[in-house]
């Protein structure tokens, strides 16, 4: 039997059903024939190519396949991609970023073929499912996007001001006090506003201005809900939208490609530092000999979601208008064609969206806490309010 029939009738067996033990009789037909490693590998970086034109990047698919599998899944997902990566034509850096932040490659451990064949099965069967995606780029953008789109920040460096604010970001994830988390917080949000309003300008006096852009960032179980809504509140901060998908795990933002990024970095670090002050605000309650629940936690990043989200569109507004004080600088009507293509860009994306009730914030105490962590990280100008 050839080692393409082979792998065809073991799809046949286990890739358009559910049952286990036809899973069972596809893996022993590989599992039987070790010359046909090689056509199954090559079916597999298919299923990728296939994913990829269903509008899937790296980072979405080892997202779905660590969501739904396991480790060894992942581990295989990972190795079928960086083989694939050699046949892709360039994406850009967002794309190239990806790549690079894939799974370290560790040595499989030892199995029998059994087993690895039925991991392998399992995994395509996933690939074979994967639903189409919106297109983030400008050539799989509906029509009057424009090439303009997919200009931006290709190829060029990360700017000083990114730099800055990335650093920034992280001394605050890393110290152990309040205070010193919040100065350095809150100057990265003001150093985010003015970079937003820097390309901004520099944009609208450029002979083909860019056109907002789109990417993924996961929203990780536990919590989905609350993080979703922390990334909601940072991107609307920094003049971007949001639309969560649930079911897949992630958010999608619509923004220009500078503030993208400052929403990439600004929803990470404050989760980490949300985290943080979690489980210290839990330790505090468990020593005062209150027993916390998942309701307490659900509640306390509801809170801190809240608070944030007030507190970044205050600062970023105070810098806006600091920028916009400059003679000879109209920026407001900038600033407006720039929502208004966001906001076009997201319907023409999104033409169906809705909205979802907020479930599990009903533990005073986690809200209380959680306000009070989001004043500590705050990235304003004020004070924490008494």
């Amino acid at each position: 039997m050839s080692t393409s029939r082979t792998v065809d009738r073991a799809f046949e067996a286990a890739l358009y059903t559910t049952a286990d033990d036809a899973l069972d009789t596809a893996a022993s037909l590989l599992a039987a024939d070790p010359a046909a490693d090689a056509e199954l590998a090559r079916r597999g970086e298919e299923f990728v190519a296939a994913a990829w034109r269903r509008d899937w990047q790296p980072a979405d698919l080892v997202r779905i396949v660590r969501r739904e599998l396991d480790a060894v899944h992942v581990r295989l997902a990972a190795a079928l991609i960086r083989a694939r990566a050699p046949h892709d034509r360039p994406r850009g850096p967002r794309w190239a970023a990806q790549l690079d932040a894939l799974p370290d490659e560790a040595p499989p451990p030892r199995t029998d073929r059994f087993s690895h064949a039925t991991a392998v099965l399992e995994l395509y069967r996933l690939l074979l499912r994967l639903p189409a995606l919106e297109p983030l780029s400008a050539e799989g953008a509906a029509e009057g996007a424009g090439e303009a789109a997919g200009r931006g920040r290709e190829g060029r460096p990360e700017s000083r001001a990114l730099a800055r604010i990335r650093a920034l970001l992280a001394k605050a994830e890393a110290t152990g006090y309040p205070e010193e988390a919040e100065a350095l917080s809150a100057k990265a949000q003001e150093l985010m506003a003015r970079h937003s309003v820097d390309e901004a300008l520099l944009s609208a006096h450029a002979p083909l201005p860019d056109a907002p852009g789109a990417c993924r960032i996961g929203v990780d179980p536990p919590y989905e809900q609350a993080k979703a809504v922390l990334l909601d509140a940072v991107a609307d901060a920094n003049h971007c939208r949001a639309v969560w998908n649930e079911p897949l795990g992630f958010s999608t933002v619509v923004g220009f490609e500078a503030d993208l990024e400052a929403v990439e970095l600004l929803y990470t670090s404050l989760l980490v530092q949300a985290e943080a002050a979690m489980t210290k605000a839990e330790a505090a309650q468990r020593a005062g000999g209150r027993g916390r629940t998942r309701t307490f936690r659900q509640s306390f990043l509801a809170a801190y979601a809240h608070r944030a989200g007030t507190r970044l569109r205050a600062a970023a507004e105070a810098a806006t208008a600091d920028s916009g004080s400059a003679p000879d600088v109209d920026l407001l009507p900038v600033l407006a064609s720039r929502e208004v293509a966001v906001t076009e860009r997201l319907e023409r994306m999104f033409p169906e969206t809705t909205t979802t009730r907020l479930r599990g914030v009903s533990d005073a105490a986690g809200w209380t806490e959680g306000t009070r962590a989001a004043d500590h990280a705050r990235v304003g100008r004020r004070r924490p309010l008494a």
